[in-house]
């Protein structure tokens, strides 16, 4: 038995998030239908984790185990063959048995990309999200350190989150000024609660625009209620960029 562990790029916009799911369309039951066409073998993709509906990756990392004897060197091609161009397996290589792509997993670096021009774009719209108001980028890089370390980040999780530890380490965080008014908030950490870069990201919008103080966010971090940090951003800004293992 082989253990193949895959990188995969997506474009979340048509599909209902990275779980399998009846009636649905999903990320995980289209690549894995993929593969049980090549393989000929019912196969379950195991992600380091699951993006929403509309979120999208650049290096979302998952392993499926296999008897397939198809050569590595051309187990990606073979399933983008099988595949709708808005998933793009990057690379394929056989790892040691015990690897699973969330049990294993160190570090994710996640991505919310915002468009903070005047008029915001037709063509990348389902890629970045517009916010017309000018924001204060600076004030923002000083905010997003207050993030860094390990915290409770309670303030920073969706009423519906069934993980009832809300403690997680934050690597880096980071609000980064591009070309073109792009804004890219990226944070690095041990893992993440359900819609947590959006809060924070949302939280960070606040204080680009005045509403929040920089200094004010480690008092909500500290007090740990939702209503005090920002709105949940939509999810198309959103990228899974690289996991570290």
């Amino acid at each position: 038995m082989r253990n193949i562990r895959l990188v995969i790029e997506y474009d979340g916009k048509d599909f209902n998030g990275w779980q399998k799911q009846p009636d649905k369309l999903n990320i995980q039951g289209t690549i894995e239908k993929a593969i049980e066409q090549i393989t000929k073998e019912t196969v379950e993709l195991n992600a380091s984790g699951r993006t929403d509906a509309g979120v999208h990756a650049l290096g979302q990392v998952a392993n499926f185990k296999t008897n397939s004897e198809i050569p590595i060197e051309k187990m990606a091609i073979a399933i983008n063959t099988n595949l709708k161009r808005s998933i793009r397996i990057k690379s394929a290589e056989e790892v040691e048995e015990r690897f699973h792509s969330r049990i294993s997993c160190k570090k994710k670096t996640y991505r919310y990309i915002i468009n903070n021009s005047e008029y915001g774009t037709a063509i990348y719209r389902n890629l970045e999200t517009h916010i017309p108001m000018k924001l204060d980028v600076k004030k923002m890089q000083e905010a997003a350190k207050y993030f860094e370390g390990e915290h409770d980040f309670k303030a920073f999780k969706a009423s519906g989150t069934s993980s009832k530890n809300s403690v997680r380490k934050i690597y880096k965080a980071e609000v980064k000024s591009m070309p073109e008014n792009k804004i890219y908030i990226e944070l690095t950490g041990s893992g993440f609660l359900y819609n947590m870069v959006r809060i924070i990201s949302g939280t960070l919008v606040d204080v680009g625009v005045g509403k929040i103080k920089p200094e004010e966010i480690k008092d909500i971090i500290k007090k740990g209620k939702r209503e005090l940090a920002g709105k949940t951003l939509p999810p198309q800004g959103l990228y899974l960029v690289n996991v570290e293992y």
